[in-house]
This record gives C-alpha cells, sequence and structure tokens, in this order.
C-alpha cells in the first residue's frame, strides 16, 4: 500500500534533507514529462495547491486566452531525487493533477482522466485495476560532444552475462536510484538487442504505476547521461534490431481478490477476465493508436519480430496481441503486448480499462485462443479463425480510433480532440518529410 505523506512529514524531510527545490510534475497529450520548479520559499503554496502556470504552451491544454492552470501534488507521490548539486541542496519531487483556476479538475489532464475512468470501475463495484508495466529501452554510446549515436553499449542478447560492460554498469546504477526513491525493482536483464536493457517493478494499481513509468524514464535518462550514455525508449532506434515495448499486465481486483482468477477456469482465468479480454480484443485496433502513438511506433509492429501484428490472444504462445502469463493467484494477468514506451501511460490505461470493462458489461466470450504461431498461418487460415491484423501505420491506426466511439470516450471529449489534432499532425509532417532510404533508391532515377 502506497505511503501518502502529511504536510508535517513533508517539511521534516525538507529539513533534514537540505531540500532545496521543488519539482512539481505533470504530463502533456504525449506523456512527455513536464514540470514547474521553485525555491524552498515556495513550499507553503505548493502545499496549499496556490502554484500556478501557462497551460497554453503545454500539448493539448488549452487556448493562450483561457491558459492559466493550478497544480494540485498528490503526496503520495513525494520523492527526494538522489541527484544534486551537494551544495545546492537536493530537489524534492511531487507528481501533480492539473486543476482549472475555480478547483474543478481540468478535462485535458491525463492523470484526471485515468481517475475518471478508474471511478467508473468503482462504481461497477471493483477496487483496483493493477497494472505492472515492462518498458523497454536502448542505451547508446554519447560521441565526444555529447550528442546521441545508434552504437550500441554491447553486441549481447537476451539474459547474457556481461557484468562489466558500460550497459550493465549502468542499469545496475539506474536499479539502485530506482530503489532509492521508493521502487520495488523485481528484474533487471539484457534484451534481445544490442544494447537493449529491461527493468520490472512491482505491479501497482493504474495510477500509480502511470507515475511511476514517468518517473522511471526520468531515472534512466538521468542516470544514462551519468555514465556517458544516450538511453532512448524510441520503439524501434535501429533497423534490423528488436523494438522496444511496454508490455502492460492487467488484473482487477474486487475486496481484495484478484478476479481474474478462477482455479477452474481455463488457464485460470474467470469468466470476467475472458469478459475483459473480449472487451480489449474487440477495440483493439483502436488502442492502438494509444498505446502505439507515433510513426516509428509502427516500424516495431512487423512480423520476424517478437511484437505482435495480429489481434489474437494465447497463454504460452508470445506472437498473440494478448499472452496469459503462468501465474498464481494473485499474479493471474492479461499480458498486452502491443504498446510502447512512447505511449502516455495514463491515456493507455484509461482505454485499456475503459475497454475491459464494456467487455465485461456485453458479458460476451472472446474468440479461440491461438496455440500455433500467427506468423506461420495462410491468410486463408487466419480468416477461418477470425484472425485479423492490428493497424500497420500511424495513419490507419488514427483511423480506427476516429471510428472507436469508446476509446474516445475513455479518453473525454477535450483530450480526445488533442489527441487527433496531435496524431494528424505528425502524420502529415512524416508524409512530407523524404528520408536517407528514398534518397537512395531514387536520386538515379
Amino acid at each position: 500500500m502506497k505511503k501518502v505523506y502529511t504536510e508535517e512529514e513533508i517539511r521534516k524531510i525538507v529539513r533534514d534533507q537540505n531540500v532545496r527545490f521543488l519539482r512539481l510534475c505533470f504530463t502533456d497529450i504525449n506523456g512527455t514529462l513536464k514540470n514547474v520548479e521553485v525555491p524552498l520559499s515556495q513550499l507553503d503554496k505548493v502545499l496549499a495547491n496556490e502554484i500556478r502556470f501557462d497551460g497554453s504552451s503545454i500539448d493539448g491544454y488549452v487556448r493562450i486566452e483561457e491558459s492559466d492552470m493550478v497544480l494540485y501534488p498528490d503526496f503520495s507521490t513525494w520523492a527526494v531525487l538522489p541527484w544534486g548539486d551537494n551544495e545546492g541542496g537536493k530537489i524534492g519531487r511531487l507528481i501533480c493533477s492539473v486543476h482549472n483556476t475555480d478547483g474543478t479538475p481540468f478535462a485535458g489532464d491525463p492523470r484526471n482522466n485515468l481517475k475518471r475512468v478508474v471511478a467508473e470501475m468503482k462504481d461497477m463495484g471493483y477496487s483496483n485495476f493493477e497494472i505492472g508495466f515492462e518498458a523497454e529501452f536502448f542505451l547508446f554510446k554519447e560521441d565526444s560532444e555529447g550528442n546521441w549515436t545508434t552504437k550500441p553499449t554491447d553486441q549481447s542478447s537476451y539474459f547474457d552475462m556481461a557484468s562489466e560492460d558500460e550497459g550493465a554498469k549502468c542499469r545496475r546504477d539506474i536499479v539502485e536510484t530506482l530503489e532509492k526513491i521508493g521502487f520495488e525493482v523485481e528484474a533487471a536483464h539484457h534484451e534481445v538487442g544490442a544494447g537493449q536493457q529491461e527493468i520490472d517493478f512491482r505491479f501497482d494499481d493504474a495510477i500509480a504505476t502511470a507515475d511511476k513509468v514517468l518517473t522511471f524514464k526520468m531515472v534512466v535518462k538521468q542516470i544514462a547521461k551519468k555514465h556517458g550514455l544516450h538511453a532512448t525508449f524510441m520503439p524501434k532506434p535501429v533497423e534490423g534490431l528488436p523494438g522496444s515495448g511496454m508490455h502492460t499486465n492487467m488484473s482487477l481486483f474486487k475486496d481484495g481478490k484478484n478476479v481474474f482468477y478462477d482455479k477452474d477456469g481455463e488457464y485460470k482465468l474467470s469468466k470476467t477476465a475472458l469478459y475483459f479480454l473480449n472487451g480489449i480484443l474487440s477495440h483493439a485496433r483502436a488502442l492502438t493508436c494509444v498505446g502505439n502513438p507515433t510513426v516509428n511506433s509502427y516500424k516495431r509492429l512487423i512480423p520476424g519480430f517478437e511484437a505482435p501484428v495480429y489481434i489474437s490472444w494465447a497463454n504460452k504462445n508470445r506472437s498473440p496481441l494478448v499472452r496469459i502469463p503462468d501465474a498464481e493467484e494473485i499474479g493471474t494477468r492479461l499480458e498486452m503486448r502491443s504498446a510502447d514506451p512512447t505511449a502516455n501511460p495514463y491515456l493507455l490505461l484509461a482505454a485499456c480499462l475503459k475497454a475491459g470493462l464494456s467487455g465485461i458489461k456485453e458479458a460476451k466470450m472472446p474468440m479461440a485462443p491461438i496455440t500455433s504461431n500467427v506468423f506461420e498461418m495462410s491468410a486463408e487460415e487466419k480468416k477461418e479463425r477470425g484472425i485479423i491484423a492490428l493497424p500497420s501505420t500511424l495513419h490507419n491506426a488514427t483511423k480506427y480510433f476516429k471510428e472507436d466511439k469508446l476509446i474516445q470516450d475513455a479518453l473525454g471529449e477535450h483530450l480526445t480532440q488533442s489527441f487527433i489534432e496531435s496524431k494528424e499532425l505528425e502524420w502529415a509532417q512524416y508524409t512530407q518529410s523524404v528520408s536517407d532510404w528514398e534518397r537512395n533508391r531514387y536520386m538515379n532515377y
């Protein structure tokens, strides 16, 4: 259970640990971590929800004529960042929700939106939407001027033990830093690609886990920089190497019990879990736009690697969209394998929860599970089994999103409009660009 600090406890930590600055964090529609940093002299205002900022400069927020926004810090997210100038003191961090000046939650804040969908879940009688993210990333060497390159830190592969390479040292430093600020790290290892890493932390409720993803990415980048490395969560930074995913493990709890578990069910899954699964599969194409929100995301969702391409599910098979890992009662879960680390975690979880709850309401069973490799099936066999493809481009994914009213409702009217505008602008910019591949192929025509 997460600790909620009191004002008095925060003030005491500030004094005891020489905290001199306060960093108030929130996210824009693209999941980019934003912050307002204030000196310690503003602590009273911070604790009283009196820090304002200009929302018109944040992607997906408001127009310039209605720009004033107020930050409401969540005291359960208090942490003292384990870096900084010793002489200048340390930095205290709080993750905030964004409110209007009249005190009402701002509908364009992705964190507020997730709270709204979680409240709908509780109205249905469930207590927690528990999430475990597996966010992969690459570590690349910097050049002599501190710029990123695509030179990996190693040539290792999955679970290789190269204890003295630059990447392994950096990964251990990241783990130790995460533990200092309250993370329970369950595993850390080398992934399939050269320079590719994975660090897994313990599952938690949806809002707390989304908060942790933002903190995790901040720590990874900060520590990598200290080691002279560049950390990237780009889904497919290098052609030919596996991409980086953010597998999303989901379970639903009621009265302290995992309602996805049934000891007598197939794969130990309850009917509630299967209905929830059907909701995910039914809205998978629109969900892909939220979970894979960049042009580059679709360079990862291709055949030949472990990332899913088709809408299907199974237990041990890793080619379908949703996998059911072997687990005990508390760990019984659905693992959606499509999302990548560029997804805004608040939007992703709101969309997944909304889709799953709709499946529970409809009470329909999902398609039959897939026991063989989807990539080896013929087109006719996939058609017979009702297996359809995920969108292959951001453009197509956006079209599915624009057609899916339920997933739009998961984001709400304000975020939906901003999200569509953002994705259509990104696609337009991409289609107007000219790549090295095009020049190499067509310049002699």
